[in-house]
């Protein structure tokens, strides 16, 4: 663990977050990762590449996805943490106990999509073990969230939720210097939202505390070329909307493919340095 370390010195700008999805209906990879054993090769490999941490997850959190039990996700990610254990690693999970279990085998950041409101208890559970933690804005739930969202203006609304959630996470004993925030590329919100929120990246910035984007392969990025029924995006256009988004303040980037972020964002860093 950066015992300590404040996250932004955890996570210099641009940082990568590898992505191993421990389900067999993640969008992005079709459960290619749901045995632990491949999972734990994926982690490693993507260390290799370059990730400064790898997200683990036992429940799918694409669109229309139904919820898991305790029981199943712990089954799910634990083997994998026990064979990772020393690695950097973050948990990206909702539960409570499973953020506590993955804190006590090593793992060092809790990803919540729910910004600290899908278990009461896990707040306190950052709290107690002065991990890093990630606050996602997403409107609804994974079942429902992409039925029609709306917004009077996403920026505002997403600025204004954020900004409540990091209130509260201070206010309940994590310490704000441990603290990222997600706008939810994706958690109810349309093609527009999404390209809105990237473009007016740097007033969420304003917050004070470092933005991770996770934009790698979203559906949007295939409608964006042309598919209207695009399930996912493609490497480049993931790229692509990396670097923009690195540009506008991003701190962290989720990817799949990290080699290649990796590179591309090392060479946009050097370019906005000279």
């Amino acid at each position: 663990m950066y015992v300590n370390v404040p996250l932004e010195e955890r996570f210099p700008r641009p940082s990568v977050m590898g992505v191993v999805n421990v389900t067999p209906d993640s969008f992005s990879d079709g459960g290619v990762n749901f045995d632990p054993g491949d999972a734990a090769a994926a982690a490693r490999r993507l260390l290799d590449e370059g990730a400064a941490i790898v997200d683990v997850g036992g429940e799918s959190t694409r669109p229309g996805a139904e919820g898991v039990s305790l029981d199943e996700e712990l089954r799910r990610v634990v083997p994998v943490l026990e064979a990772l254990q020393g690695l950097p690693l973050s948990i990206d999970t909702a539960k409570s106990q499973v953020a506590a279990r993955a804190l006590e085998l090593g793992a060092e950041l809790v990803n919540d999509v729910t910004g600290l409101r899908g278990d009461p208890e896990l707040v306190g559970v950052v709290a107690d073990h002065d991990a890093y933690v990630c606050l996602m804005h997403m409107q609804g739930e994974p079942r429902t969230m992409q039925a029609g969202p709306r917004y009077e203006d996403v920026v505002d609304n997403v600025i204004d939720f954020l900004d409540d959630r990091l209130s509260f996470a201070v206010s309940q004993g994590i310490r704000e210097n441990l603290i990222c925030l997600d706008p939810g590329i994706g958690f109810g919100k349309t093609v527009e939202h999404n390209f809105e929120l990237l473009r007016r990246l740097d007033e969420l910035t304003a917050l004070g505390r470092p933005i991770l984007v996770g934009i790698s392969r979203k559906s949007s990025l295939g409608k964006v070329l042309g598919d209207p029924e695009a399930k996912a995006g493609s490497t480049a256009a993931s790229l692509g909307a990396a670097v923009l988004a690195y540009e506008r303040g991003a701190s962290i980037l989720r990817a799949h493919d990290v080699r290649e972020h990796v590179e591309a964002l090392t060479t946009a860093r050097a370019i906005v340095a000279r």
